[in-house]
């Protein structure tokens, strides 16, 4: 770990956007014994797969800057709220955590030095250089391990809850792409949406929910065409709501 909990990508701008990944990194801190396989860090329980070099794609055109989670969602899930019990996991898509059975001091620790200082850095750069549109990215798994499961044959899903704003103009844009979109799939913003619940939804920020399946940008070609893609909508999206 650099020390923090995030880093930031271009230069955050006053009507600009900014793009946001709670899951882009897979950092452990060196005195976080997960008691797993290193393996399932690089798999999509410990991160999502392909986001960071996609924000890093749409970060590097004029007028975008992102803002990355560079610790594992296994050590402590930045989307989630404080008082989840999915905040520090015991298992993942069927896979136990043991390091994770940690009582309420070690739950409050992982809070303090994780949870807490990303959600308030991120706040400070909202409120210092406010956006006209916050992308909120994400990738999802094609498929759970539970073979109960249900397919996901959608290459991207469009989340959001009360403020549909943004998402009611991605929608089109994105199956105008020739894209299978979910509308609230994989899951819905409605429950799975608490870094945007707390900084978009909360303060009246447009934001745009995008979760990408990991097949598409698991690979540069696919990083490098999402990013193109996302950066051109995005601004498109942000120019609409002005």
């Amino acid at each position: 770990m650099n020390g923090r909990p995030f880093r930031i990508l271009g230069e955050p701008r006053f009507g600009g956007i900014l793009v946001v990944s709670d899951h882009a990194g897979n950092d452990v801190p060196p005195d976080i014994d997960l008691g797993i396989d290193p393996a399932l860090l690089d798999a999509h329980v410990g991160i999502d797969i392909g986001v960071a070099a996609v924000a890093e794609a749409m970060a590097s055109r004029p007028g975008i800057a992102a803002f990355l989670g560079t610790v594992s969602r296994l050590v402590c899930d930045c989307n989630r709220e404080e008082d989840c019990p999915e905040l520090v996991p015991l298992t993942s898509d069927g896979h136990a955590i043991p390091g994770n059975m940690i009582d309420a001091q070690g739950r409050a620790a992982r809070l303090a030095r994780v949870h807490r200082p990303y959600h308030a850095a991120l706040a400070g750069l909202l409120d210092a250089v406010p956006p006209a549109l916050i992308v909120s990215l994400h990738s999802f798994t094609p498929a759970l391990a539970d073979p109960a499961a249900p397919p996901r044959p959608w290459h991207v899903g469009v989340l959001y809850n009360a403020d549909d704003r943004a998402a009611r103009l991605a929608l089109p844009m994105l199956a105008a792409e020739g894209l299978h979109v979910g509308d609230q799939q994989p899951y819905s913003g409605r429950t799975l949406n608490a870094t945007m619940d707390r900084h978009a939804e909360a303060e009246g920020r447009p934001y745009l929910g995008i979760e990408i399946r990991q097949d598409e940008i698991g690979h540069a070609a696919g990083q490098a065409i999402w990013g193109a893609r996302l950066a051109r909508i995005a601004n498109a999206i942000a120019l609409r709501l002005g």
